[in-house]
């Protein structure tokens, strides 16, 4: 009897050949956040699906590094901060939120997001999120569920090389 409970934990749980087909996260959306280049690259069945440019961090440790969950998601978000309304042209936030949970945060203070400042995109900017043009984040937004894993890194990598050590290519 342990022989066999043993083949099965090897065979469901310790194999490196997932026993079900291929490994479910191979193939699921992954975001790469990359601050040396300023750009994000979308990673979805099993490739390099798109690559946007971005604007990060003032400063390097403004926008945090390391690998984060998307958890909240949401089409024309209200800022806080200026008490502007989602869909108002002076919101700086622009048409979508995709939040993550940088530094132990709940997805609200660090995310993706569009910007009514369009020329701030490439360059080093904003106070920790990470901004895209509008029209991006828009098309991006249906495609990344909640629970979606983010990576934010600066590295000299190929956004290839950076997803198949994240296990999400192949």
């Amino acid at each position: 009897m342990q022989k066999l409970i043993a083949m099965i934990l090897f065979a469901f749980v310790i194999s490196p050949i997932w026993p079900l087909g291929s490994n479910p996260m191979h193939g699921d959306p992954f975001v790469i956040v990359n601050k040396r280049t300023n750009e994000l690259a979308f990673i979805n069945e099993n490739r390099v699906q798109t690559i946007i440019s971005v604007g990060t961090g003032k400063t390097k440790d403004l926008t945090p590094e390391g690998l984060f969950t998307i958890t909240v998601k949401a089409k024309n978000p209200y800022y806080i901060r200026g008490n502007i309304p989602g869909g108002d042209p002076r919101n700086p936030l622009g048409t979508r939120w995709i939040g993550f949970d940088a530094k132990g945060t709940n997805g609200r203070i660090y995310g993706l997001h569009g910007t009514n400042q369009p020329a701030s995109i490439g360059k080093y900017v904003s106070q920790g999120c990470i901004r895209m043009q509008n029209e991006a984040v828009s098309s991006l937004y249906p495609l990344i569920p909640l629970g979606t894993k983010i990576l934010v890194t600066s590295s000299t990598k190929s956004f290839e090389q950076l997803a198949k050590e994240n296990g999400a290519i192949q």
